[in-house]
């Protein structure tokens, strides 16, 4: 019975770290485009310039 309080112990540890891992990258703008993902496919990829060789 022991074991049991322990893995419920863990779980609402790693719940918890989840959440604050989750609530820190909504503050830090991760989330803040949803436009460009949808029409990304859309846009021209710019040309790479190649070197020319001596």
């Amino acid at each position: 019975m022991n074991i049991l309080y322990f893995l419920i112990g863990v779980s609402l540890i790693a719940a918890l770290i989840f959440l604050a891992l989750f609530i820190w990258a909504v503050k830090s703008g991760q989330y803040e485009d949803n436009y460009t993902p949808s029409v990304r496919i859309l846009f021209e990829d710019e040309p790479e310039e190649q070197e020319e060789a001596p």
